[in-house]
């Protein structure tokens, strides 16, 4: 086994040697701590802004033709696992407002190994969730050009989605108060794009403006794709958990974190159940299926012509960037937790001193998302970052559960969780459940990252002793 470096954190108040600074001025090492810039605002921006995107503009087609109208309750019992995990996350956010989130809160309730498991494969689970949000970014940039009159193909998806996520892996290294000005203006440009659509689409849904139509089936396919659709999407609901991995850079942690997470599930929540009702209205669900994943562009010119096509095509874009952009901010800071408590190199969790961001650990997340954006596989992009945060979600409630059984004297969250033991008990349980639906492609490689990360953990790792570790 490698040694962990010498800086590494053991049991006790501080790191065990003396921190080293760069002569160049532009890093400093782990010690070095990130600024807290973020309000509730930034933190409801980074949880709406990433999940609002693959769930309303990518999503619908695929959903569709697995489960036809009965897509809408996929996405609801996604939102209503996603709530029962923010709660406890929530929890353990304000006990620990670390960079990091859920490897973070993991490593400190159940130990180093399952923190290594989760914190490695968290980092990877968002580089799939990133890389598929950068293709959905490629359809909509390519259908974009074709309104303009520039019919360049499908075969610019691939390079358009990499030259994007290059820019924004450069625009995080500048600064998270950068990033995050930008989100803040995506998110409400978007949401008052949608507000628009969708109050136009309930109408004519329910008959009021427009042609009736004749109403489909509820589920066409029975029961059981309802669940694996769920499973599919519920990549959507992966933003609240991304607002937790930046609770280092939060003002008044204590305030703003629950309710950004619990916000961002209950706003987008209901944004996909009715956009998915107002899109199965509109043009059918068998329409929606052959369309992929720009099936929304077609809603919109349903509803509202040219004008509702050019709409979507603008919030399409909109959305898988914010999604994108949230998505490489959070994978950095992930790294960046990892390494700052040597389960990883300790160079990968140095801080540029000019902008005060984890300049590695943005490389770390860059590198490999650009790696498989360029297999523009969406649906196994897509539910391989569904398994391995599932994981992750079903270990935070047991490791609420945990911490909540032997109340170390440092757990003084500023939330506690309503309903406890059964809200924590239930979201696990339905968390590691919803697994079984996946397809198998999904599971083999969300099993081999995960094996993979215990590996490196006993390779690199397991000496290492965490600072308020149990």
């Amino acid at each position: 086994m490698s040694e962990a470096p010498s800086g590494q954190n053991i049991e006790g108040e501080t790191p065990s040697a003396e921190p080293v600074v760069e002569t160049d001025e532009a890093t400093v090492t782990e010690n070095a701590e990130l600024e807290r810039t973020l309000g509730l605002s930034g933190g409801l921006a980074i949880g709406i802004g990433t999940m609002i995107g693959a769930g309303i503009f990518v999503f619908p087609g695929l959903a569709a033709g697995r489960a036809g109208p009965a897509a809408a309750l996929s996405f609801t019992i996604g939102a209503v696992i996603a709530l029962l995990v923010a709660l406890p996350t929530s929890e353990l956010a304000t006990a620990m407002p670390k960079s990091g989130g859920g490897y973070y809160f993991i490593s400190r309730g159940l130990g180093a190994l399952a923190g290594s498991v989760v914190g490695l494969s968290l980092w990877l689970g968002l580089v799939f969730a990133t890389a598929f949000y950068l293709v959905g970014f490629g359809y909509y940039a390519v259908d974009a050009l074709g309104f303009l009159g520039v019919a360049v193909g499908e075969s610019l998806v691939i390079p358009i989605a990499l030259l994007f996520g290059a820019g924004f892996t450069l625009l995080n290294v500048t600064g998270t108060e950068n990033a995050a000005k930008l989100q803040n203006g995506i998110v409400a440009l978007l949401l008052s794009i949608l507000v628009v659509f969708l109050g136009f689409g309930i109408l004519d849904a329910v008959g009021l403006v427009g042609e009736p139509t004749t109403p489909e089936r509820f589920a066409p396919y029975g029961t059981f794709p309802i669940l694996t659709t769920a499973a599919l999407v519920f990549t959507s609901y992966l933003g609240f958990a991304q607002v937790a991995t930046v609770a280092g850079e939060m003002k008044d942690p204590g305030r703003n974190l629950p309710l950004a997470m619990v916000g961002s599930v209950v706003i987008v929540g209901v944004l996909y159940v009715v956009t998915i009702f107002v899109a199965t209205s509109a043009v059918g669900s068998n329409a929606l299926s052959l369309a992929g994943e720009t099936a929304m562009v077609d809603v919109g010119r349903e509803l509202l012509g040219p004008a509702g096509g050019f709409a979507i095509i603008l919030g399409g874009l909109l959305a898988t960037m914010s999604s994108a952009n949230a998505s490489i901010l959070s994978t950095s800071r992930a790294v960046y937790a990892v390494s700052k408590d040597a389960l990883l190199p300790g160079r990968a969790s140095r801080i540029n001193l000019k902008y005060g961001t984890p300049h590695v650990a943005l490389g770390m997340a860059g590198g490999p998302i650009l790696l498989l954006t360029a297999t523009g596989r969406v649906e196994v992009l897509a539910e391989v970052a569904s398994f391995l945060h599932l994981v992750a979600y079903g270990l935070i409630c047991v490791a609420l559960l945990a911490l909540r059984r032997d109340e170390p004297e440092w757990y003084d969250p500023d939330f506690r969780v309503p309903g406890y033991p059964v809200v924590p008990i239930v979201g696990g349980v339905a968390s590691f459940a919803l697994i079984l639906f996946m397809q198998p492609l999904s599971q083999v490689l969300g099993f081999l990252i995960m094996l993979g990360s215990a590996g490196w953990y006993f390779y690199y790792a397991r000496d290492v002793k965490l600072k308020g570790a149990l």
